[in-house]
């Protein structure tokens, strides 16, 4: 099985939201897994996919009681 890995630039594009965003959420222990090899940071597909899944809800409601459990 191949893992596929994204780099800070494709997982800001994926999530529309900017790459100093992420570098926020790494420093805060918010968002996906990540790995730091020689400098670079990369983000496996499946763990991507795995926070994405995490993050789902199915009302307001719900996705605040999840982030106070969290």
């Amino acid at each position: 099985m191949e893992v596929i890995h994204l780099n800070q630039r494709n997982l800001a594009q994926r999530w529309h939201v900017s790459e100093a965003t992420l570098e926020r959420w790494r420093s805060d222990g918010i968002g996906p897994k990540f790995l730091k090899l020689t400098g670079r940071v990369l983000y496996r597909l499946v763990d991507i996919e795995a926070y994405e899944e995490v993050c789902l809800s199915t009302s307001t409601r719900s996705a605040v009681a999840a982030n106070v459990a969290a």
